[in-house]
């Protein structure tokens, strides 16, 4: 099921609400709003809510059977990297940047939030389609640059369908094909990062693949591999 508002303050708010409720929101079912006026992205920032560019909450409910729920960042950009494939005319120029971007270029075409909730998860996705915000910090794009916007209606529905196949890909085959599948489209080995972490500090280096459990491993000037489990990781 789509729900889709006109406005609200923030799809993952609205979902997060629901279940602190106790309502029963279905995995597979979605939120999507037309504007947001309070959206989040990642370690707090806003969440740009143009016309036309598709803004959508859903809810995951792992199991305890389930790989990590953490790679459900990993889940949800490979089926954001599906989705807006065919919509691009040169898709070698498209790329996943670890935990949780899909870059076009070296511009950021795609966020995804991920928190928690009880047992279920809440999966928040923005995609510009059709115009791209103004950040001060890193570059931006829409689909629109490259092509006519996707209809978001149409989009969504394509994220959906996307997003059930990866899940029970996750579900029945495991990380380790999911991490493969990730770092063949994601950012190359060797390529120059840079890592905001929580506490402030930033750390720079080349990007050394993922662990088995898909963590970021960051090599060092001196060659030590680090391992990041979280943190704001930027093109250096």
């Amino acid at each position: 099921m789509i729900d889709t508002v006109a406005e609200t303050g923030s799809t993952n708010a609205d979902l997060l609400q629901r279940l602190a409720a106790g309502e029963r929101v279905g995995e597979g079912d979605w939120l999507i709003a037309d504007r947001q006026s309070a959206g989040r992205g990642r370690q707090g920032r806003d969440w740009f809510d143009g016309k036309g560019n598709f803004m959508g909450s859903t809810v995951v409910r792992p199991g305890s059977q389930d790989p990590p729920a953490h790679s459900l960042s990993l889940v949800a950009g490979l089926a954001v990297y599906e989705s807006v494939q065919p919509y691009c005319p040169n898709p070698s120029a498209l790329m996943l940047k670890w935990p949780n971007d899909l870059l076009l270029g070296a511009a950021k075409l795609c966020g995804i939030l991920l928190e928690r909730a009880q047992d279920a998860v809440v999966i928040g996705i923005g995609v510009n389609l059709a115009s791209a915000p103004a950040i001060a910090d890193r570059e931006t794009i829409a689909l629109s640059a490259v092509g006519p916007a996707p209809d978001r209606d149409g989009f969504a529905q394509t994220l959906a369908a996307a997003l059930d196949r990866e899940l029970e890909r996750w579900r029945t085959y495991g990380l380790e094909p999911l991490l493969r599948r990730w770092q063949a489209v994601g950012t190359p080995v060797g390529t120059s990062l840079r890592v905001h972490e929580p506490d402030g500090s930033n750390i720079e280096g080349q990007f050394a693949g993922l662990d088995p459990h898909g963590t970021l491993l960051l090599r060092l000037e001196d060659g030590a591999v680090r391992a990041i489990h979280a943190g704001d990781v930027l093109l250096a």
